[in-house]
């Protein structure tokens, strides 16, 4: 039976159908690259969904994991490691934050922020407070972060969710003021909102919230697991708007390729927590962490951030030269980049993996672009050219 065949049919057989996923079976990756079982090579501009900052297999990333699987695997988080400690540093030591938890993914890191924000207001303020989120936010699947992720889709099958979450619309100052108050334990925001379209915020709409949290002391939690490490052009996406949250979480691009994540905070967040608050069994594991320790030093290098900013800018000018009635806007940071259709994108994405090309949605209606940090014109160039061609099939 041919090898893609059989996988299919097994999968088919022995997975929980939680996705739907592409008719072949990929076997390898390189660079920009990744090969399936045919031995089809597809330009991958998903990047794993945000995840393989640094592309598939990088040298380095490769040779650290190796050496740490090979030193140290796992332990529990009741012994001190290198890497988590030096990781955490560094990742202090590049944003706003003081401190860092750990988790595994980035719905973890979102489930911790909550229970973080939770522990500050009912220290402080005692039980009660609720959350304000965003309409086209994206928070995760698990059950705090599917109650802050204003999907009906995705909500409605599993009700009742987490109570006390009221959502306002994505960029609107006023309707803001009118649900942030005294009640308000923390905002939720992704400065750059990545299912629900690649919208960023406005600047005044960021600046708004962060003086609303000040004013009622509430906490303002920035999300960027899918736009953050670097993916616009600044390490942070919030460095665009001059704004700083209390807390951030981080996953995706964090381990580049491998599944860790992270919750940013301030000492005031920090100060509230004690032993047993909050806990994982694999977080922050030694080859997790070495793995991001490699991610974040690339990653930060201002020549490395010049260059996203640079190819970012030319993917949006190709973008723009496209002739085709169906674009409607184009849109995003660095390489976090939308192009709208007036029609659902779906048939564009099977298309494209006939021409080698590997594209995602954000929604219905929007081509999602994330290619891995390393692309080239080249690169951008082919990704255009097979965006030219599926659009006027």
């Amino acid at each position: 039976m041919n090898v893609s065949v059989s996988i299919v049919e097994k999968e088919s057989q022995y997975i929980v159908h939680t996705y739907k996923r592409s008719p072949f079976v990929l076997e390898h990756g390189e660079g920009m690259f990744v090969y399936d079982s045919k031995g089809n090579r597809y330009l991958d501009f998903s990047s794993g969904i945000a995840v393989n900052a640094l592309g598939h297999c990088d040298p380095e990333l490769v040779a650290a994991v190796q050496d740490q699987v090979a030193t140290l695997g796992h332990v529990c988080n009741l012994y001190h490691t290198r890497p988590q400690v030096e990781l955490a540093e560094a990742l202090c030591e590049h944003s706003f934050a003081d401190k860092v938890f750990y988790c595994n993914s980035g719905a973890e890191a979102v489930e911790g922020a909550i229970k973080f924000a939770r522990k500050y207001s009912l220290t402080h303020y005692g039980p009660g407070k609720t959350f304000v989120a965003f309409t086209g936010g994206f928070h995760g699947r698990t059950m705090g972060a599917l109650s802050i992720t204003a999907r009906e889709q995705y909500q409605a099958p599993f009700r009742p969710l987490m109570p006390g979450v009221t959502v306002a619309p994505f960029n609107d100052v006023e309707a803001a003021k009118e649900l942030i108050g005294p009640e308000t334990c923390a905002v939720f925001v992704e400065p750059v909102q990545g299912e629900g379209g690649i919208q960023p915020a406005n600047v005044e709409f960021l600046r708004a919230l962060r003086d609303l949290c000040d004013q009622h002391d509430a906490l303002l939690v920035f999300d960027e697991i899918q736009c953050g490490m670097g993916r616009t052009g600044k390490l942070w996406a919030y460095e665009h708007y001059g704004v700083e949250p209390d807390i951030m979480v981080l996953a995706k691009a964090l381990g580049g390729g491998l599944p860790i994540g992270a919750v940013l905070v301030t000492d005031r967040v920090a100060d509230v927590i004690e032993p047993g608050d909050h806990g994982s069994t694999f977080s922050a594991g030694p080859v997790a962490c070495r793995a991001a320790q490699v991610v974040l030093d690339r990653v930060s290098d201002p020549a490395m951030l010049a260059h996203i900013t640079a190819m970012g800018e030319l993917l949006v000018e190709r973008l723009e030269e496209l002739d085709s009635r169906h674009i409607k806007e184009i849109r995003g940071l660095g390489l976090m980049v939308g192009v709208e259709m007036d029609c659902e994108v779906a048939p564009f994405i099977e298309a494209a993996y006939e021409q080698g090309m590997i594209l995602l949605n954000a929604g219905a209606n929007v081509l999602r672009l994330l290619p891995a940090y390393i692309v080239s014109e080249t690169d951008i160039d082919q990704c255009v050219f097979v965006i030219q061609q599926i659009i006027t099939v």
